[in-house]
């Protein structure tokens, strides 16, 4: 067993950031090698499958009935414990690369949180673990060409979720026992964008930080007053932000239609544009996968599949590899980082100043959804099953 296990609550983990102190990870398996089970799932989807306890929660979509679902398995089994209705709409107009349950869910042990769209609203939903409804709010308007994700992300006692979209774009908080509107900041250019935000004490305060909305920016999480703004570098912004705690530096990558890897000093006030950006560079910038950082160094691979690891102080290049077009966000642990490619392909990475590839797996189905790890095993949505890999 780990010495140390985790459950894997939301978006990218209990840290928001894909990393995982666990030791005994799985590093080996096949399509029939090492897999704990492999169970159907009974809709399409991209979000990433959540861990708490004995159970496992994760959304998916049946565009011929229109329905949205959310799914409670069981850990030991992959059995089916129940299944909800959250949503029948129609379906948004959509990026061929998303789907139509694209948000990851995120529970705090007591509730499960869910977001979807409703025609033209975001539609977000609260259910115990036995699977019963206990509130649904719609907290604002949404609108983008590329469809809808927005995965809730918790703080103390909210839910706060990224309404960047083409109209009137905000960041919302929700209370988590009845849904109601704690703060909602707006937005200034109505850009379309899905990152979800990282929240850390970082520069002697509590900082939210995402990028989108044709910046990047950070928020004080408690109210949703903004702190400092850098400009651009471009307009839209899928990937998740990281923090390197000995640097005290927090790292951005997009986006659309110019790709830039930012490093910034989170310590400013207000616009820092020229003053805070300790490094930069276009090589190797991710749009849709989420980075990594793990030890001294930060990882990223672009949507074509190539990975760059850069010294995080100082952005000097140690090592670029192919591994595979990809838009799964990266996890870490036991000191090797996991890149899933499009093909169902997984490439273990030990962390070093030289390429080492420890393993490279297939699971023999399409991955678009990132992984969840927990408690030894290693959980991957495919096209059509849900595989937890590891030890029994």
């Amino acid at each position: 067993m780990p010495s140390v296990a985790e459950d894997w609550p939301c978006w990218r983990g209990p840290r928001l950031d894909g990393s995982s102190p666990e030791i005994n990870v799985p590093v080996h398996w096949s399509a029939t090698s090492n897999i704990v089970w492999k169970a159907e799932l009974p809709g399409q989807g991209h979000a990433s499958p959540i861990v708490f306890g004995e159970r496992i929660f994760i959304t998916a979509a049946r565009p011929e009935t229109e329905q949205r679902l959310l799914l409670c398995l069981d850990r030991s089994t992959g059995n089916l414990i129940w299944q909800q209705t959250v949503l029948a709409a129609p379906l948004e107009h959509k990026h061929f690369l998303n789907s139509f349950a694209s948000s990851t869910p995120a529970t705090d042990g007591k509730l499960v949180f869910v977001a979807f769209l409703d025609r033209h609203q975001m539609f977000v939903a609260a259910y115990d673990l036995n699977g019963k409804q206990k509130w649904t709010v719609r907290p604002g308007p949404f609108a983008s060409m590329h469809g809808f994700c927005s995965s809730p992300i918790l703080y103390q006692e909210k839910v706060i979720l990224n309404g960047d979209h083409d109209g009137d774009s905000y960041l919302v908080a929700l209370n988590r026992a009845d849904g109601r509107v704690l703060w909602k900041t707006p937005r200034e250019n109505h850009t379309r964008s899905y990152c979800a935000p990282l929240i850390r004490d970082m520069a002697g305060r509590s900082q939210m930080v995402l990028s989108g909305d044709k910046c990047v920016a950070s928020y004080d999480p408690n109210t949703g007053r903004r702190y400092w703004v850098i400009d651009g570098p471009t307009e839209q912004f899928v990937a998740s932000p990281v923090y390197h705690e000995n640097s005290g530096l927090v790292f951005i990558t997009g986006g659309f239609p110019d790709h830039h890897i930012l490093a910034i000093r989170p310590d400013g006030t207000g616009n820092v544009t020229q003053t805070h950006i300790v490094w930069r560079t276009t090589q190797g910038a991710a749009y849709v996968p989420s980075p990594i950082i793990e030890r001294d160094y930060f990882l990223v691979v672009s949507d074509a599949g190539v990975v760059h690891c850069f010294e995080a102080k100082t952005g000097k290049l140690a090592w670029k590899e192919h591994l595979g077009e990809e838009h799964a966000s990266l996890i870490s642990a036991a000191g090797q980082v996991y890149f899933l490619n499009d093909k169902g392909v997984m490439n273990v990475v030990k962390i070093g100043p030289q390429f080492e590839r420890v393993a490279q797996n297939e699971i023999g189905e399409k991955c678009f959804a990132s992984p969840a790890l927990s408690n030894g095993q290693l959980f991957l949505r495919g096209d059509k099953h849900l595989f937890c890999i590891g030890r029994k």
